[in-house]
């Protein structure tokens, strides 16, 4: 069998190619070698030149991906592409085919997952560490040629050991997700993975999250970050080394467990759903002069809101639409503040509250109608769900059109009133994202 001993170098940001090196080996020696420097049209950053030591002067004169691309070809046709983390290199080069429209295949092979296999034990699989664990010299590093020309003493010993036959011929095996996975996670936590919905966590070497996600099916949806090029799925999976799972019983519960969970540990590879949301609600207080007021604070600190909202703009224009309804007072809702009487540019029907023109009972008999009327239009909904499995049921509570969470409960046991589920709720808190989710939810049933 032919190999072709691979290593690239690239721009980081776009993974465009600035040096390749290739070994031919024919199973017992070097046979060919192409090695070149690659002008990659695009700026090289600062810390990329800091690690490699290649610039955009090194490589103004270096030839084009398109130059080399032929030459690419010839030297892996009918080989198998072997490369230390094989699905970074593999993809930056399919990716730089794709541009110039070909599609590049090739079977492939990753030194890392063989040397796990193969070699057991040592602590860290890095080209460097493990290259200096078994005393293989490795000269310019993070040079293409030089990080190459190490995977090849790496893949020679590799060959050498009694059960290399069998471990490459499964890893080849078409059938086999060896040369998918990346390279730092074992096959049998994959496998460990249900086909079922919930949501995932992508952990690093310190067990710490990189990433959450939610499936309706947890092991083909993980099966797909694998097979993407984007540059934040290489990244992501090339930081991987354990996935763990929650089961959901639902796609809706999954959603609700996923914005949860990213909110609490903050993964790196998330960018949507990260933020903390902040949340205001209306209040009511009673001055000295015993008058009612109506007021709009951060959500946390109000004990008990007569409506909560997830951004300012959205709380006021809600407290204007009262304050107009009800013909109450911009004063005394706080829309306009340190004014000795009300002059909103649009809510001109006060009363004259603020005029001593009323009196604070006849004011006040309004703030609490429109208080209680806005509290009446207040949901109280249980959603049913799937359990996650055949003898349990899921349910999401909203009480008073608050989101308190979500909770599972076997079938055998007997629920007589709504009250019931609070010794099977899994409390959460409500947001924005939440609302959005559950919006959906409202609007298909």
């Amino acid at each position: 069998m032919i190999y072709t001993i691979i290593d690239v170098e690239t721009t980081g940001r776009e993974n465009r190619m600035t040096e390749i090196s290739i070994f031919k080996y024919d199973g017992t020696q070097v046979v060919d070698e192409f090695t070149t420097l690659v002008n990659p049209e695009s700026e090289i950053p600062m810390h990329i030149t800091a690690l490699t030591g290649i610039d955009n002067r090194l490589v103004a004169d270096a030839p084009v991906f398109a130059d080399v691309a032929q030459d690419i070809l010839n030297i892996t046709e009918d080989s198998t592409f072997v490369a230390h983390n094989v699905n970074f290199d593999y993809n930056v080069i399919g990716g730089e085919f794709k541009r110039l429209g070909i599609d590049f295949r090739r079977k492939k092979l990753c030194t890392v997952r063989l040397s796990r296999k193969l070699l057991p034990g040592y602590k860290s699989y890095s080209l460097g560490k493990i290259c200096k664990d078994l005393k293989i010299d490795l000269v310019d590093r993070h040079r293409a040629r030089g990080d190459a020309e190490a995977t090849v003493i790496l893949f020679e010993l590799l060959l050498a050991q009694p059960k290399a036959v069998e471990v490459f011929n499964d890893f080849l095996n078409k059938n086999s997700r060896e040369a998918t996975l990346p390279p730092n996670l074992p096959k049998e936590t994959f496998e460990a993975l249900p086909n079922s919905p919930g949501i995932y966590f992508f952990k690093d070497k310190k067990g710490k999250i990189i990433y959450v996600g939610k499936a309706k099916d947890i092991k083909k949806r993980v099966l797909s970050h694998f097979y993407s090029k984007t540059k934040k799925s290489l990244d992501m999976v090339r930081e991987t080394r354990d996935i763990d799972f929650e089961l959901s019983g639902s796609e809706l519960i999954a959603l609700l467990m996923e914005d949860a969970a990213i909110k609490h540990n903050f993964p790196l590879f998330n960018k949507v759903s990260k933020r903390t949301i902040q949340s205001y609600s209306i209040f009511s207080y009673e001055d000295r002069n015993g008058i009612i007021h109506l007021a709009i604070n951060k959500g946390r600190l109000v004990h008990k809101p007569i409506a909560t909202f997830f951004n300012m703009r959205d709380v006021r224009l809600y407290m204007e639409k009262i304050c107009s309804q009800y013909n109450l007072c911009p004063k005394y809702c706080h829309l306009q503040e340190a004014v000795w009487e009300c002059s909103h540019y649009n809510i001109t029907d006060c009363k004259g509250i603020c005029r001593d023109e009323e009196t604070s009972d006849e004011y006040n008999k309004r703030v609490h109608k429109a208080i209680y009327e806005v509290s009446e239009n207040k949901q109280d909904i249980i959603l049913k769900e799937k359990g996650r499995n055949s003898n349990e049921e899921a349910f999401i509570w909203i009480k008073e059109n608050v989101y308190l969470g979500y909770g599972f409960i076997d079938k055998q046991e007997q629920i007589s009133h709504q009250d019931d589920l609070q010794y099977y709720l899994i409390k959460q808190k409500d947001n924005i994202d939440i609302q959005k989710i559950l919006k959906h939810k409202m609007l298909d049933i």
